[in-house]
């Protein structure tokens, strides 16, 4: 056990982003959280501009030089839920300075009892496993006598390029998604360009797209132009777009950052269909990532479209976890339910 691990454990919790950014002492900034869902710029900038009706609470958790958050807001009489939405493509507590296993079950511990003074339930999703986070939550949480309740609720198709050049790849890939990006690319209809700097004319034409599109109006356009802005400035923008005779027809919006292409968005105007931009410009960028920027993911985001299964080779499940503090009366109906569930599964 390291030594770290017989320190005690203090917990607290912030209701807004300034005081939290003071603890976190630059924990959470692009230097220390390598994934861009970990960090408090993210964090701020959502709440701000997409969740602000929801009010935060960051809890906080450390022991000597082991720091955790876990992004929280209010949904809710005495139920509170992660601080995401459908921009996220994961969440999870979020862990700096030096810790173990050992370390980081006792902080998960942490917010498990912080928590009980602060609300009766609790919601939390899209949240991995892979690197074990829903599983220790779950853990964390049953051992600090919360009811537990763990399901899949999404998934996040994605690709490891395991070094391989893009024609490497490409070989791979269903037959009629091959074909078509040949036989439409030869006709040289479509013209592509891809940004790496925030453009404002650029930018418009991405929302020009995405207005002319299947997709439902766009639930915060300041977050994610802020988002562009934010990440081209850094270096890590990748805006795809597709013309016709000099008019925007798809629309892509990537990020690439330590190795790893995340899919934002994407968009295309039904009316040019048949000149398969959107394919195009999928194949394109795909290039740019593998070839260019020599990643080692590409990160699909969540959702089962089935498209997605034509350009990813795995999918990894998200999960919902449902925490119920057992002490509180108004969680009793949703407690006998979950054990009626429990029950029923076991007889089948």
């Amino acid at each position: 056990m390291s030594e770290v691990s017989y320190l005690p454990v203090k917990g607290e919790y912030h209701d807004n982003f300034l005081t939290a950014q003071v603890a976190a002492g630059g924990r959470l900034d692009r230097e220390f959280q390598k994934s861009l869902f970990d960090r408090l710029d993210w964090l701020d900038q959502l709440h701000r501009l997409a969740l602000r009706d929801n009010p935060p609470l960051l809890l906080r958790a450390h022991q000597g030089d082991a720091d955790a958050w876990m992004p929280l807001m209010r949904q809710g009489n005495g139920h509170h839920v992660a601080l995401a939405n459908w921009y996220n493509f994961s969440w999870r507590p979020i862990f700096g300075g030096a810790y173990d296993e050992v370390t980081r079950l006792a902080l998960l511990r942490q917010f498990a009892q912080s928590a009980k003074d602060r609300t009766r339930r609790l919601t939390l999703a899209p949240v991995p496993d892979e690197d074990g986070s829903a599983s220790e939550i779950a853990a964390a949480f049953a051992s600090s006598g919360w009811v537990v309740e763990m399901s899949a609720c999404d998934e996040n198709h994605h690709l490891r390029v395991k070094g391989r050049t893009f024609d490497e790849y490409w070989a791979g890939r269903p037959g009629q998604l091959k074909n078509t990006v040949k036989r439409k690319g030869k006709k040289g209809v479509v013209s592509i360009r891809i940004e790496q700097t925030f453009d404002e004319a650029a930018w418009r034409d991405y929302e020009r797209i995405y207005a002319r599109s299947w997709k439902p109006s766009e639930g915060s356009p300041e977050f994610l132009m802020q988002l562009a802005r934010q990440e081209g400035a850094a270096g890590n923008l990748r805006l795809g777009l597709a013309y016709i005779d000099g008019q925007p027809v798809a629309a892509q919006f990537w990020t690439v950052e330590n190795k790893i292409a995340l899919i934002h968005k994407l968009a295309h105007d039904e009316r040019h269909l048949a000149s398969s931009p959107g394919t195009l410009l999928s194949a394109a960028l795909f290039q740019h990532v593998i070839d260019i920027d020599k990643v080692a993911e590409i990160d699909f985001g969540t959702g089962s479209d089935p498209y997605k299964r034509e350009w990813m080779e795995e999918m990894r499940p998200r999960f919902r976890i449902d925490l119920l503090w057992p002490n509180h009366i108004a969680n009793w109906p949703m407690i006998a339910r979950h054990h009626l569930r429990q029950m029923r599964g076991k007889a089948a």
